[in-house]
């Protein structure tokens, strides 16, 4: 299942809203230069979803806009 991503860096808040059709809107405590990101980024989403997280694999990476593959 193919899922995108819109991220929000630097939030205050740390939350997912789904708009259908597996798009997302994450809000990530860490800063977009921030190493660590990422793996908050993947934790959050496979959280959400359900799923192991190395069930979670990012495909494409778009700025802001992530694309990431489900097994």
């Amino acid at each position: 299942m193919n899922v995108t991503v819109k991220v929000k860096y630097g939030s205050n808040k740390q939350s997912v809203e789904s708009f259908g059709n597996n798009r997302y809107l994450i809000y990530l405590y860490s800063n977009k230069e921030d190493a660590a990101a990422l793996d908050e980024l993947s934790a959050l989403l496979s959280t959400h979803l359900g799923v192991p997280l190395n069930r979670v694999e990012l495909r494409r990476d778009m700025g802001d806009t992530k694309l990431f593959l489900i097994n």
